[in-house]
């Protein structure tokens, strides 16, 4: 019985693991595509995990939210911060490095 307690807490350790790598690589990809977009340079080459927390998704069902923060800087002699956050794979939220050219939606007016 504790045999199979212990591998049940190692199935669980190595999916929280594996989990949380493929959120870090997600957020790297997304913070690199965003500073080259906005023509700023990618400062360490990483992103650093900040927080995790349990949030409900647009379905309702809940889903790890991971916050991760990278560094940027505009001319190599300042640097600034960005901020991400993922909800499952999904980007839900961004604040950092805004693109030179700005990708507006016209929206059509809502019909209430």
């Amino acid at each position: 019985m504790t045999l199979i307690l212990l591998l049940i807490a190692c199935a669980t350790a190595f999916a929280w693991w594996n989990a949380a790598r493929a959120a870090t690589e997600r957020a790297g990809e997304l913070g690199r595509n965003a500073c080259e977009a906005a023509g700023v340079q990618w400062l360490d080459h990483s992103v650093h995990a900040i927080g995790t927390r349990l949030r409900r998704d647009e379905n309702g069902r809940l889903r790890l939210e991971r916050t991760f923060r990278f560094d940027y800087s505009h001319d190599g002699s300042d640097r600034q911060t960005g901020r991400l956050v993922l909800r499952g794979e999904r980007l839900v939220a961004f604040t950092g490095p805004a693109s030179e050219r700005q990708n507006v939606l016209d929206f059509p007016p809502r019909l209430d």
